[in-house]
């Protein structure tokens, strides 16, 4: 299985969005900074994600989702979890 996955961080109260074949791993490398992109970001919480069969399919997925169209449907998709979670940008988007 292939995973696209939306990490929210506590601490500048932003998205990460990214693909893995292992979520578990991933994130456990996410959460003990081991990502270059979160390592500063800690503490993530993972809010989202989806599985795939096909790694092409997951990786489209995700590109979608870091794209400006895909990042607002997602964000009207998540809207409830991300009032939870006072995300940043979530009055500024119109959701």
């Amino acid at each position: 299985m292939y995973y696209v996955y939306i990490l929210f961080s506590e601490k500048d109260k932003q998205l990460y969005t990214g693909f893995t074949p292992n979520l578990k791993s991933r994130f456990k490398a996410h959460t003990n900074g081991f990502v270059k992109a979160t390592k500063f970001r800690r503490p993530v919480k993972l809010i989202y994600y989806e599985a795939y069969s096909r790694e092409l399919d997951a990786r489209r997925r995700e590109k979608y989702l870091k794209g400006g169209n895909g990042r607002d449907v997602m964000k009207v998709q998540l809207k409830e979890i991300l009032k939870e979670l006072n995300y940043k940008y979530l009055k500024t988007n119109r959701v």
